[in-house]
């Protein structure tokens, strides 16, 4: 059998071209492949930017919201309640809220606005350049140093702007785990002054941050803040949520998973045509081996090798192109949402799986009704 594979290879590589364009096909599918999952990857964990960077435990929250921007406001009573739940350790407001900011010279820009609880400041950003406590500043906010920085005029401490004609100055300057997806920068102040600066309706609170005393309590936190008649959620639930609502109830993921049964078909067609016409041209070799004596069983073992030599070549240099030509992207454009994740390579490599397969069937059906005396006779 080592023999027969060693053969099937010198088969394969003597017909360089032939080879390459095996190779060739599988890896622009795979690219392709890659391309638009690591995208859809990367929208997914940016849309739930805010959700990574608090880091809340255990979310409270009305049960229609869907995604975490969709920010329905909660009543005064639900964090008293949910403080008063067996299990919590504490819990704590946020306000997530969209704000108006005129710079200095005059523009506005909209932006994201976090109001973090004035007594714990519980979900606060690292620091870059300034101290927290000066968030309790008359006017402070704390800016994101991220991929929208530079749409507020890359401002330095000490920098003004208005927020709904309230007057803001930057006290510090933050780094965030998670870049915003919509292109708006984000400002970081304390829950009052949130409030205060913003028109917001009867209610304020965003949501509740709980933390609980054990990961064992989060199951029945749950179970009494639904009796309340809202929904808790983990962080991993939450991210989930914001996930699949993009996914089925947006064109997002139809128009991803379009994309992608595109470039499963590119490489089925470019790999399963090629490697049938690399079979045709080489029946008079595997004709011989039949009329010495090789068995169906080991030809079809030769065929399968060969496909997946070339499938796993294909997908190395796919998921390396596809890798680098992100990297770069990415040095380049820091607004770039694409993320290559061991989903997506264990995606793609399954597809590879399913191209190889599609392959070795038309190359296996040939070689069986090879006959020996036809080769020969001819």
């Amino acid at each position: 059998m080592d023999g027969l594979l060693q053969i099937a290879l010198k088969l394969l590589a003597n017909d360089k071209g032939k080879f390459f364009t095996l190779i060739l096909g599988i890896t622009f599918a795979v690219f392709l492949m890659m391309q638009m999952t690591a995208v859809f990857s990367g929208v997914m964990h940016r849309s739930a930017a805010t959700i990574y960077n608090i880091g809340a435990k255990l979310w409270v929250m009305d049960p229609s919201i869907n995604i975490q921007p969709d920010n329905i406001p909660l009543p005064s009573y639900v964090l008293d309640a949910v403080r008063s739940i067996d299990g919590v350790k504490y819990a704590v407001p946020l306000f997530s809220g969209s704000g108006l900011v005129k710079l200095g010279d005059g523009k506005y820009q909209a932006t994201n606005i976090v109001g973090l609880d004035d007594a714990t400041l519980f979900g606060r950003p690292e620091l870059l350049e300034g101290d927290i406590f000066n968030i309790y500043n008359n006017d402070a906010y704390v800016v994101v140093k991220d991929a929208q920085y530079r749409k507020l005029n890359a401002p330095k401490i000490g920098t003004t702007f208005e927020v709904n004609d309230h007057r803001g100055v930057v006290v510090g300057i933050a780094k965030a785990f998670v870049s915003g997806l919509f292109g708006t920068p984000t400002l970081y102040t304390t829950y009052k002054r949130a409030i205060a600066d913003l028109p917001t309706t009867r209610f304020t609170m965003s949501y509740v941050l709980v933390e609980p005393k054990n990961t064992s309590d989060i199951s029945a936190i749950k179970k009494q803040v639904q009796k309340l008649g809202y929904m808790a959620l983990t962080q991993d639930e939450f991210t989930t949520k914001n996930k699949n609502y993009y996914l089925y109830r947006t064109g997002l993921g139809t128009n991803i998973l379009i994309m992608t049964l595109i470039s499963v078909v590119v490489g089925l067609a470019i790999a399963g045509q090629t490697f049938y016409t690399f079979i045709l041209e080489n029946s008079e070799e595997f004709g011989a081996l039949k009329a010495i004596g090789a068995k169906k069983a080991e030809l079809i073992s030769m065929i399968l090798f060969q496909s997946t030599v070339v499938g796993f070549l294909g997908y190395g240099f796919g998921v390396l192109i596809s890798s680098t030509v992100i990297a770069l992207a990415k040095l380049r454009l820091p607004e770039y949402a694409s993320l290559v994740t061991y989903t997506n390579l264990g995606f793609a490599f399954v597809l590879v799986l399913l191209i190889i397969a599609f392959s070795s069937y038309l190359g296996i059906r040939k070689v069986i009704k090879i006959d020996p005396f036809d080769i020969f006779r001819g």
